[in-house]
């Protein structure tokens, strides 16, 4: 684990209230925290270099330090002594195993590893079903030996007689395979008499502080009879049947956007999740009937688990900070030092509730910071940690430190896709100094949090004074929280939206607002939140779109709010539509430039290259060495682009290594547009009114910004932003 490292409990904060942050330490020293004002995060000694302001006038503290570890893997608990009034029983459940072979897996039951009391089905250090049972002292065990193939669903099923004192544990697959023997029961005596009952029942995993055993794969059905059946019977409550002595039976197709594992016995034994698995997974039963778990809720009657899973580090707070009233919005921080190592942990503050304090709104993309947080690149070579030790760069990355969980660019250790995020928790790579790119480009090589600050510092050195709000804090509150501003910015990359932010912003430029997209990909993908799991952002990865992995056919459709996933494009809501410009192209984080259009001398846009003669814009910069790209945007009239909407500029002259997006492909000779591949790698720079004196302003490009501070501020780049900000905000 990183040797000193934290988190906050909120991304964003108001005058008045508190944050608290959570802090690990392994050093011997006490650490130190004050409070910092973010003014630029790039450590490229060609740029301004990393600047924060140092407010420790305003809070500083010095703290004991101590280590708080992080607990990986999901499961199921249920604190109840489900099993105090039987001395047989039988547990079955219905799995779709994703690493038989890692080692023991836990699967249902109440097995202790503290006490070795408790009776579990597992899968066994061999891949096969098995069992454990102990009595406090002893514990005995028991294998089928025919290991389980991967993805496959299967009826596990184990069995205590108390009078005969046999334990047996069975395997059944529901889709057989030629040549392979995988069907099978195993018995054995067990010479002493066990204690089938302890203080919890778990899940996908066996009981111990924290739990252990972590199940990969799919579970379904899984249930607890108060005597031992033989296999038939056995068979048949894992598939339908409710056998008159049943203990429990948790129906995963219950309440799947919740947290909460349902027990339709009779005694209503109830669990709850731990660390977010996956919910509206296809079950056994699924075959493509119906792709919505809404409207086939038992075809959907799985949990997906992972050991790799995380949600809230449920680490204790170490301080708390007040936002003074006379504090001003903007990007800030605590900054935590010990023993010479230094650590930041970023937040935002907005504006006091019901009043805005400036003309300008700087809407910070905190769904994407989340969804790629710790997003492991494994680029982190010789190269990358001589660059980094040459610019003061931040020295960790996640490719080293996976301890925090990944991001949903990555993949689980059974080879699924993540699907959650959450902020709970360090982010490694959301934080100034971050590098995420250390190729042999031009420029810096960052992404998001720390490449987002070179408008930051821009803004502060043209003299504009601007709040700062933020994703989640415009899902929340709506159109109401940036109504009262005259133009609202994005930065580089807001490429991660719920509904709720993207009817405020449409209602907002309806009502006359004035919006400047400064990036590139934005308003892409569709996400999902949940009011019980503040800071988790769900992404289903579905159908088109450049993806890091592809969901599961039929789970396309997120479990937290049970709409359909992917692309907003796909959701009726092509980025074209509201922004002028839509992802159209993607490369290496290389930049060109753009070439003035002929939308540049229609009066109508005169105003905005006031002062700017060139016919080559954004030849330079500290992301790419160029203000277009890495991802492009275009105008598309199809698509939504309005029809007078005006392309300002062009860029052109991209790297062979750009290419279409997935989703304008038809076929090998076709794309959507009917246009010539080349032709849609761009990025369009557009200008165009809405109604009641709206606006907007799009660069169509994910490096646009980081031309910004190029010449200290004074390019050709700066003046059109700084034209368009000017109008825009009076």
């Amino acid at each position: 684990m990183l040797p000193l490292t934290g988190y906050a409990d909120r991304f964003s904060v108001a005058p008045g209230e508190a944050i608290a942050f959570k802090v690990s330490c392994s050093l011997e020293q006490a650490y130190s925290a004050r409070l910092v004002r973010v003014i630029c995060g790039d450590p490229n000694p060609a740029g301004p270099g990393l600047r924060e302001a140092d407010l420790a006038d305003v809070f500083r503290g010095a703290y004991p330090s101590r280590v708080q570890p992080v607990h990986l893997g999901s499961y199921a608990r249920v604190a109840r002594r489900c099993l105090r009034d039987v001395d047989s029983a039988t547990l079955v459940a219905t799995v779709w195993p994703t690493t038989p072979g890692k080692g023991r897996q836990g699967i249902a039951g109440s097995f202790d590893t503290r006490s070795a009391t408790g009776f579990s089905l597992v899968i066994d250090a061999h891949g096969s079903a098995g069992a454990v049972i102990g009595d406090g002292v002893r514990t005995h065990e028991i294998a089928v030996g025919k290991p389980l193939r991967e993805r496959t669903w299967y009826r596990l099923w184990a069995c205590y007689d108390a009078r005969s004192g046999v334990l047996r544990v069975g395997q059944l697959p529901l889709t057989r395979m030629f040549g392979i023997d995988d069907r099978g029961v195993a018995e054995t005596h067990v010479g002493f008499a066990p204690r089938l009952d302890s203080p919890a029942v778990w899940l996908a995993a066996l009981g111990a502080s924290p739990a252990c055993d972590h199940f990969n794969g799919k579970l379904e059905r899984p249930l607890i009879v108060g005597e031992a059946l033989d296999e038939d019977a056995a068979l048949l409550a894992a598939a339908d049947a409710t056998p008159p002595a049943v203990v429990a039976l948790w129906d995963f197709s219950r309440d799947i956007s919740s947290q909460r594992v349902v027990d339709v016995g009779p005694s209503g034994y109830h669990g709850e999740l731990v660390n977010v698995p996956a919910r509206g997974m296809t079950g056994s039963r699924w075959r493509g009937d119906e792709m919505c778990w809404r409207h086939a809720p038992a075809d959907y009657a799985a949990i997906h688990f992972h050991d790799d899973d995380l949600y809230d580090c449920r680490w204790e707070t170490d301080f708390s900070f007040t936002v003074p009233a006379d504090l001003a919005s903007g990007v800030y921080a605590m900054r935590l030092e010990c023993a010479g190592v230094s650590e930041m942990i970023p937040f935002f503050v907005r504006p006091p509730a019901g009043g805005s304090r400036a003309d300008i709104c700087v809407l910070a993309p905190t769904f994407t910071y989340t969804v790629y947080g710790n997003h492991a690149r494994n680029n982190t070579d010789d190269s990358y940690r001589a660059k980094a030790a040459a610019w003061g760069a931040r020295p960790w990355t996640p490719d080293d430190h996976p301890d925090y969980g990944l991001s949903t660019y990555n993949f689980h250790n059974d080879g699924s896709g993540i699907c959650f995020a959450s902020r709970l928790r360090p982010m490694i790579t959301t934080r100034s100094g971050y590098v995420t790119f250390a190729e042999d480009f031009a420029g810096s090589g960052l992404r998001h949090f720390a490449a987002d600050t070179h408008l930051y510092y821009w803004l502060e050195r043209k003299g504009h004074a601007f709040d700062v709000v933020t994703d989640e804090d415009l899902h929340e509150h709506g159109l109401a929280l940036i109504e009262p501003y005259k133009v609202v910015l994005t930065t580089s990359h807001p490429e991660y939206h719920t509904r709720e932010t993207l009817d405020a912003l449409e209602g907002y430029l309806e009502g006359g607002g004035r919006l400047m997209y400064l990036g590139g990909n934005g308003f892409y993908w569709r996400v999902a939140v949940h009011p019980e799991l503040p800071g988790m952002v769900e992404i289903r990865r579905g159908e088109g779109g450049i993806r890091a992995w592809a969901a599961e056919p039929g789970e396309y459709y997120n479990s937290l709010d049970g709409c359909y996933g992917g692309l907003w494009r796909r959701n009726g809501r092509p980025p074209q539509r509201l922004a002028g410009v839509g992802f159209s192209g993607q490369g290496k984080f290389e930049g060109s430039y753009y070439r003035r259009a002929q939308g540049a001398d229609d009066p109508r846009a005169a105003w905005i290259f006031e002062g700017v003669d060139d016919d080559i814009l954004g030849d330079f910069g500290l992301c790419g060495g160029g203000a277009a790209g890495f991802e492009l945007d275009r105008r598309d009239p199809a698509l939504g682009s309005p029809p007078h909407a005006l392309v300002l500029a062009t860029s052109e002259r991209h790297a062979d290594h750009y290419v279409l997006v997935p989703e304008e492909h038809l076929t090998h000779l076709y794309n959507w547009p009917r246009e010539p591949e080349q032709a849609l790698i761009r990025a369009d720079m557009v200008y165009f009114e809405t109604p009641n004196g709206g606006a907007v302003f799009s660069a169509g490009s994910i490096t646009f910004c980081g031309s910004l501070p190029h010449n200290d501020c004074d390019n050709n780049i700066s003046r059109i932003v700084d034209n368009v900000l000017r109008r825009f905000s009076r």
